[in-house]
């Protein structure tokens, strides 16, 4: 069965710093690519980055570029997502997914709630 666990999030100000980790299950974690992904409340699914299997592709939203930072440990099976100089946008519930983030087929985590505010 697949699993995929997020932690890390929590409260913290405007121009702060968490990071996230996402710890996988029941597939073969190295050949995948990963992603993070966020919904904020009444919003839909936002796609926020993805990685390929050998740390060779990584792409960010526009939203989070140069803010935000993906990387994976295959060793431990675990996606992290380092969020730097946080904003009050960026308040959502994140996601990792083992594919691509829209697609069907890509199993999603029960997800981290990040909240930024003052």
């Amino acid at each position: 069965e697949v699993q995929l666990v997020e932690s890390g999030g929590g409260l913290v100000q405007p121009g702060g710093s968490l990071r996230l980790s996402c710890v996988a299950s029941g597939f073969t974690f190295s050949s995948y690519i990963m992603s993070w992904a966020r919904q904020a409340p009444g919003k839909g699914l936002e796609w926020v980055s993805n990685i390929n299997s050998g740390v060779d592709y990584i792409a960010y939203a526009d939203s989070v570029k140069g803010r935000f930072t993906i990387s994976r440990d295959n060793t431990k099976n675990t996606l992290y997502l380092q969020l730097n100089s946080l904003k009050t946008e960026d308040t959502a519930m994140y996601y990792c997914t083992n594919g691509p983030v829209y697609d069907p087929a890509s199993a999603r985590g029960q997800g981290t709630q990040v909240t930024v505010s003052s």
